[in-house]
């Protein structure tokens, strides 16, 4: 039976913190390509160019969440909450891509500086730095723990990032006529946008490929299971994410004839969500007579489980 879905306040605050983001990236993007255009300045110019994919990111950040909102069916009986982590690894992928083509448009402007208004692209980079701090702060609360908003947040900050390469390489031809600092702040930001891009992208593909969440240790569930009252042994324990902050866990438990199925399952339940705080559980109560394998008692006297005919 498909789970039905409750509304989710937080993921309305979500929706309009990433709504009032993409309203100031989309203003101030035209704002950069229209001062790049009047100013001669390329990386105004390719800074609205980042803003574009900005803008695309936080759409496809929104039209995620939308569609993680819409109801569980008999074909999606997990709903659509794993579009949210495939817009994350989309977006991850994006900032990789962008690093690339930054760094290679700086080795290109290394070789043959453009000639640029720098008085007019500073006061505008300013700009752009100041409606991305507020576009960052409005996605700064989920991004820890929600990879598709810690997508859209490291969008945003590169691009913040690159309003101040933007200011700081500006200052520096206003004052020193260096064109060469706007190519070498771009690759020292491309490289601080690929670590947390290449860390969102193995994140995503972890939860794609129902990888157990990295702060959930399943040795240790192991461990905690075997320790409660009644309980001979496990087996096939699997721990994954459904999506960011939704974890689910199936077991199978082993116990003894004498041991009631109701009471154990209830104690077992209340031990994960109080230990680790997995709320969607499937728990499989077991006799050892139903399964192919066997208790046995290891070495140290704590209680393990082995397949018959292993020693």
């Amino acid at each position: 039976m498909p789970h039905d879905h409750v509304h989710d306040h937080s993921s309305d605050r979500r929706v309009g913190r990433l709504s009032a983001a993409l309203a100031i990236t989309l203003v101030y993007m035209i704002a950069e390509a229209v001062g790049g255009w009047l100013t001669n300045s390329l990386s105004l110019i390719a800074d609205a160019g980042h803003m574009l994919t900005d803008a695309a990111a936080l759409s496809l950040t929104l039209g995620a969440i939308w569609f993680g909102k819409r109801p569980a069916t008999s074909k999606k009986t997990f709903g659509w909450y794993r579009l949210e982590i495939l817009a994350a690894f989309i977006n991850g992928i994006v900032l990789v891509l962008l690093s690339i083509w930054v760094v290679y448009e700086a080795v290109i402007r290394w070789q043959s500086p453009p000639a640029i208004r720098a008085g007019g692209m500073t006061v505008i980079a300013v700009g752009g730095l100041l409606a991305n701090i507020v576009a960052a702060a409005l996605l700064h609360a989920g991004h820890k723990h929600d990879l598709n908003m810690r997508g859209a947040w490291l969008h945003v900050m590169g691009d913040m990032l690159g309003s101040v390469a933007a200011i700081v390489a500006g200052v520096l031809i206003l004052t020193s006529g260096w064109l060469w600092a706007d190519p070498l702040s771009s690759v020292i930001i491309s490289g601080i946008i690929l670590v947390g891009a290449a860390r969102l992208v193995l994140e995503s593909v972890n939860v794609l490929l129902e990888g157990a969440p990295a702060h959930i240790d399943a040795e240790a569930i192991t461990r905690t299971l075997l320790d409660v009252e009644g309980v001979g042994g496990i087996h096939d324990l699997h721990v994954w994410t459904i999506s960011s902050g939704r974890e689910a866990l199936s077991v199978h438990v082993t116990h003894g004839h004498e041991i009631s199925h109701s009471d154990l399952l209830g104690r077992v339940r209340d031990r994960i969500r109080e230990d680790f705080g997995i709320e969607h559980l499937t728990i499989q109560m077991e006799m050892p007579d139903m399964t192919a394998e066997a208790i046995y008692i290891c070495e140290t006297g704590t209680k393990c489980f082995q397949p018959v005919g292993q020693h």
